[in-house]
This record gives structure tokens, C-alpha cells and sequence, in this order.
């Protein structure tokens, strides 16, 4: 089965350094994202003393779509500030990287930011235990319909904060 991958990039009118400052304050994200509702992140961590996140930071999602509610629990693996940002869902599941990239765009200057959504192996044999082998290429298929929309849409709001604050 041919693993999917997600991505969309933005040109934002904010610097690489502001870009990442919000994006990696995984707190705000339920600002954002149309799946995720909140974000806390887990004791332990340089993120949870009042730090900047760091690789091996822990945090917890609380998301919903389409009725139903779930919680996710995730592993920074990436923190390099003003260029990637990136967790894995469940430490093995899905990873999200956001990158950035110094731009300009019509005489304004700026970041292009993007938004990448990776399933890993480890999410093929989850599916497969909680649907059914028989269900995993369209449990699959319905995640990344849903990562293509919610990343354009996650995008768009990452956006419209950055350049009205």
C-alpha cells in the first residue's frame, strides 16, 4: 500500500522568526486547525515550564470531526526555530512539519510556510486493528481527504493571524 503524503505552502507577510514562535506554541493550535480543538502541553518538558519547545517535548490534542472526539498524544522531533517544526502523532503515527522559508511577495516581505502531513507505518496496522484489515485503504483515504482540506484551511488561519497581529 503506497503511503500518502500532504502538502501546501502559503506566503505569509511575517518573519521566519514570528512564523515559528507561533506554530511551535502548539497551545494556540486549536486557534487554527478545523480538527484540532486544543493543545496542552504534557509536565515535563522545556515547553511546559514556560520554554521554547523542544525535541523530545510531549503535548496532548483534543480534536473532533464529523462527531466524533479524540485525543492524540505527540513527540516534538523537529525544533530548529525560523526553518522546521515537526511532531508525530502517538511517537510514530503521523508526523506534521511545518518548514519555513524566508520570501517576498509582491514587494512585501515575508515567510513561505509549509504544511506537511506524513502517515507512518505504524498508523496502517492502528487502522487495521481498530477497522479491520479490510478497511484500511478507505479509513486511509478518508484521513487524507481530510488532512488536504484541514491543512489549506489550518494555512489560511495561521495567515490571517500573523499578518493582523
Amino acid at each position: 500500500m503506497d503511503m500518502p503524503r500532504w502538502s501546501q505552502s502559503m506566503f505569509i507577510a511575517a518573519s521566519t522568526a514570528d512564523l515559528y514562535a507561533m506554530v511551535s506554541d502548539v497551545t494556540r493550535m486549536g486557534e487554527w486547525s478545523p480538527v484540532c480543538r486544543s493543545c496542552e502541553w504534557d509536565e515535563g518538558g522545556a515547553a511546559a515550564e514556560g520554554g521554547a519547545a523542544r525535541v523530545g517535548d510531549w503535548f496532548t490534542g483534543h480534536n473532533a470531526d464529523e462527531g466524533r472526539e479524540w485525543d492524540t498524544h505527540c513527540e516534538v522531533i523537529a525544533a530548529d526555530p525560523g526553518r522546521e517544526f515537526a511532531f508525530a502523532v502517538a511517537g510514530t503515527f503521523v508526523r506534521w512539519t511545518y518548514s519555513f522559508v524566508a520570501a517576498s511577495e509582491g514587494g512585501r516581505d515575508g515567510t513561505t510556510l509549509t504544511e506537511t502531513w506524513e502517515p507512518q507505518p505504524d498508523l496502517l496496522a492502528f487502522y487495521a486493528q481498530q477497522y479491520g484489515e479490510d478497511q484500511v485503504q478507505t479509513v486511509l483515504d478518508a484521513r487524507t481527504v481530510t488532512a488536504q482540506t484541514g491543512i489549506a484551511a489550518t494555512l489560511a488561519a495561521i495567515k490571517a493571524a500573523a499578518e493582523r497581529d
